[in-house]
């Protein structure tokens, strides 16, 4: 229970207070009221409870004629939204008024965000509450921070409400206007969002770079090496340089396939066979030992989108997985709010991280001060700290994991190890560069060849934080493990014991996974922390598949961004979807005002016409067969094979002939051989027409 001071009499007592406290969950709802006493009556909202109108009978009868009906927006005066009660709302609504009447006080304690902000604004206007309402907000559901938050209660922040309602105006419009232009022009179903028509296109964009990718053979060698005089510590060595001139490694490649650089030599199988069979045997000598100070600093704090992508990369949860333990963790008290985009921790977290150190892994791992950090994320802007375990002490994974699910549970020991490790000493050893060189040779024309082996290791003699977390990386980036070198001085000799040659092919760039993307959506400025996970559940409605933990594009992906990309480039601009995040934050912080700044976007302002302009003004400027059309190349005879996405789905085509294919056939596997193959593949199956006039698909 919280202090006495917040202690309220049950229901009948004279003279005493009641309160009627509203959150947005049950869970929620259940967890305060254990702290709250018998006082307080903890009812939940279950989310939002009022939104634009969905359907035209959501609008009154005698409004559905105004030229507004269709937006559930009155653009001409001000923007002003009109919001319905949500249908499956109506009930708890009604309940939450019989609440208020019996109701002294009324406490909003809604999360501190604009969604939040906004629910609390709702309310107030649902309920229209005689009595006095304060708004109550705190960062963790603990004893302490719950009499805390009501000791600083204060009124409900307009400028965050209009700062997330002018984000939903803007969905709204943006939605609105250009989704019929999808239906129209390519399929009906299709939708286009401010955010989520941003991440496609980043998708798509990768896609189009493993199509027009080339792939390129190289070869290379690894040799073990022993001690000349004891054939013992052996370790491996990568061949480097022939001749002086560095071998070609994958990372020398163009997408064309051709070496992106004069000054390296590739290696064909030939080569790498006739080094191999010359240098079995052979002795080499240490040229170069180099030793280098290895330190790392531990990883800051999570905030929502390093879960995301931290809980992608080892727990392999997707992105609404991860955010739906994470809240259900910080529902039930265990962490501190988990949609944020600061990596500050407060004093006294930092003292629970410390005492944790200094009680699991002794005073030597224990920084001198307190470790801060940075906030790197573009427009960083959220509220809260970053997200920990909830207290002033923090619970151990092992004495809460019976309490939790089996995902809540990993999330959990998640949070506490990057926690605790971001107060943690740094690791630190060395890291040694070995250089041999020899002769190889003479080869059939009797010149020899001069070769240059590396071998690297790192030793860490501290282990600081890696006691307790080590950050995974994607499947593209090399992670930091330990190899011990044999301590060798420059001069002295090794043998050659064995020689491995092998081939490899340059790999195209790596799809996105979840955690990539919003990795690259945040490094664009692009989206919020409450916005991520919805994101990849939208794209992969209609736009994106999984093939293993890569999003996939659609060709219907490929035909809505190449229709955004020509007739409304600003709409899908990373820098322009910035800004508008900017420029919303400035609304939040009430540095602007929400109505001019709508006004300029919808019916434009000096240099851009506005969204409604665009829309009505480039219809007829639009090729429906063009932005669904994915060239795939020629046939042997010169003929051109193409992809294209139609009413009735994706199918490709060759001359009059065309086939349906599946959906989930990812783009850079329809080459003009597997096109073929569906073409080839008999069929009764008549699937319609393609966009606009065209042959029938089958």
């Amino acid at each position: 229970m919280v202090g006495a001071d917040y202690r309220r009499g049950g229901p009948g007592a004279v003279g005493v207070t009641r309160a009627l406290v509203i959150v947005e969950s049950p869970a929620k709802a259940k967890t305060i009221a254990g702290y709250l006493g018998d006082g307080f009556v903890v009812e939940s909202s279950i989310g939002h409870v009022r939104d634009l109108p969905q359907r035209a009978s959501d609008i009154p009868e005698s409004q559905r004629g105004t030229p507004w009906a269709k937006l559930g927006i009155d653009i001409e005066n001000g923007f002003e939204p009109y919001y319905v009660v949500n249908s499956d709302k109506k009930e708890q609504i009604a309940r939450l008024r019989r609440l208020l009447k019996d109701a002294d006080e009324l406490y909003l304690a809604t999360d501190e965000d604009r969604e939040g902000e906004a629910i609390a604004w709702h309310l107030l206007e649902i309920l229209k509450p005689k009595v006095p309402v304060k708004r109550m907000v705190f960062h963790e559901i603990t004893p302490s921070a719950i009499a805390e938050a009501l000791s600083q209660t204060r009124d409900v922040d307009r400028n965050l409400v209009d700062a997330q309602e002018t984000r939903r105006i803007l969905d709204r419009l943006y939605g609105y206007e250009l989704s019929p232009v999808l239906w129209r022009m390519i399929g009906k179903g299709l939708s286009a969002g401010r955010v989520q028509s941003v991440a496609t296109r980043i998708v798509v964009e990768r896609e189009r770079e493993r199509m027009q990718f080339m792939a390129a053979g190289y070869w290379d060698l690894t040799a073990t090496v022993a001690d000349a005089g004891t054939d013992t510590g052996s370790f491996t060595t990568r061949l480097v340089a022939v001749d002086g001139t560095r071998v070609a490694s994958g990372r020398d490649f163009g997408d064309d396939g051709r070496p992106s650089r004069d000054d390296v030599r590739v290696l064909d199988e030939v080569a790498a066979g006739a080094l191999t069979a010359g240098l079995v045997g052979r002795p080499l000598a240490v040229a170069s030992v180099e030793p280098k100070p290895y330190r790392r600093r531990p990883a800051a704090p999570f905030i929502t989108s390093t879960l995301q992508q931290e809980a992608g990369r080892k727990l392999r949860l997707s992105a609404s997985l991860a955010m739906h333990a994470a809240q259900g963790l910080y529902q039930k008290g265990y962490i501190t709010y988990m949609r944020t985009d600061s990596t500050t921790l407060s004093d006294t977290a930092i003292s629970a991280a410390r005492a944790v150190v200094r009680e699991r892994f002794g005073a030597d791992h224990l920084p001198d001060a307190p470790r801060t950090y940075a906030n790197k994320v573009r427009n960083a802007q959220e509220a809260h700290e970053a997200i920990r375990p909830a207290g002033d002490r923090f619970r151990h994974p092992d004495d809460v994991a019976g309490e939790l699910s089996k995902s809540e549970a990993r999330i959990y020991e998640m949070i506490w190890q990057r926690t605790v490790a971001s107060q943690m000493t740094d690791a630190v050893g060395e890291t040694v560069r070995i250089t041999l060189t020899g002769e190889v040779g003479p080869d059939g024309g009797g010149v020899a060849s001069d070769v240059t082996f590396s071998a690297s290791g790192t030793v860490i003699s501290h282990q600081g934080f890696r006691r307790v977390y080590r950050e995974d990386v994607d499947e593209t980036e090399e992670g930091e493990d330990e190899r011990v070198l044999p301590a060798l001085q420059v001069g002295a000799m090794v043998n050659v014991v064995e020689v491995i040659p092998e081939g490899h092919m340059t790999q195209p760039p790596a799809r996105f996974t979840e955690a990539s993307l919003v990795k690259r959506m945040e490094e664009f400025g692009v989206g919020r922390p409450s916005t991520y996970a919805s994101i990849m559940e939208t794209i992969q409605r209609n736009y994106v598949f999984k093939k293993g933990s890569a999003l996939v594009p659609t060709l219907s992906a490929f035909a809505v961004t190449t229709l955004l990309e020509l007739h409304f480039p600003r709409l899908v601009d990373y820098d322009f979807t910035a800004t508008m995040e900017e420029d919303l934050d400035q609304i939040a912080s009430g540095n602007a005002e929400r109505v001019p700044w709508l006004e300029a976007f919808y019916f434009g302002s000096e240099g851009d016409i506005g969204l409604h302009a665009k829309v009505t003004t480039r219809l007829g400027d639009i090729d429906p067969r063009g932005v669904s059309t994915v060239p795939l190349g020629v046939t042997d005879d010169g003929r051109p094979v193409v992809a294209r996405f139609g009413k009735f789905g994706p199918y490709v085509q060759l001359g009059d002939d065309t086939a349906s294919i599946p959906d989930d056939v990812p783009p850079d596997e329809l080459t003009v051989a597997r096109a073929l193959e569906f073409l080839n593949t008999p069929t009764d199956r008549e699937m319609g027409t393609a966009p606009a006039t065209g042959p029938v698909v089958v």
